[in-house]
């Protein structure tokens, strides 16, 4: 809650710099398959070229752990969680792909506000603080980038980070 705060006061130094995309994401699947069911498969894919954006790495990280932690909460067992990179025209994206419950339509913008929560009938239960997007999607854009999510309901989510190139 403190980050959140913080965040809404403007009091959180953000410090870009050309970050290789795909070690960062090495390091964050390694640290996430210690917590994370053997039944749920973590896995990069890269499109061949080297995804190098402008951001500030230990904020991305936060980004990244908050993303697959969903993913993983969300996800079926025998699922898989993927993140993807992609870059051209000046952008690179990271986007974080599971198979679970899906997000309805109407609630896909509002799951990004302060303290938001999925019904509980929509989520198995599945419990959080509300701020993991929040937080996520403000870091982001002091990043001068965007978090954006695509999904229907039963077939997962991915949530798309977009960066500038550097």
């Amino acid at each position: 809650m403190l980050l959140a705060g913080q965040l809404e006061e403007g009091h959180v130094d953000v410090t870009t710099a050309a970050t290789d995309l795909a070690p960062l994401v090495e390091s964050a699947l390694a640290s996430a398959r210690l917590r994370t069911p053997e039944q749920i498969d973590l896995r990069l894919e890269q499109n061949g070229a080297r995804a190098v954006a402008l951001a500030d790495e230990d904020k991305l990280r936060q980004v990244l752990v908050n993303l697959l932690d969903n993913a993983i909460k969300y996800s079926p067992d025998g699922g898989d969680v993927v993140v993807e990179l992609a870059g051209g025209q000046g952008r690179v994206l990271l986007t974080v792909r599971d198979r679970g419950l899906g997000i309805p339509p109407g609630e896909q913008e509002r799951i990004f506000e302060k303290f938001y929560r999925l019904d509980p009938a929509l989520t198995r239960g599945v419990g959080g603080s509300g701020l993991g997007l929040f937080i996520s999607r403000e870091l982001v854009a002091r990043m001068g980038g965007s978090l954006t999510v695509r999904s229907q309901p039963g077939e997962g989510a991915a949530f798309v980070v977009d960066l500038p190139a550097a």
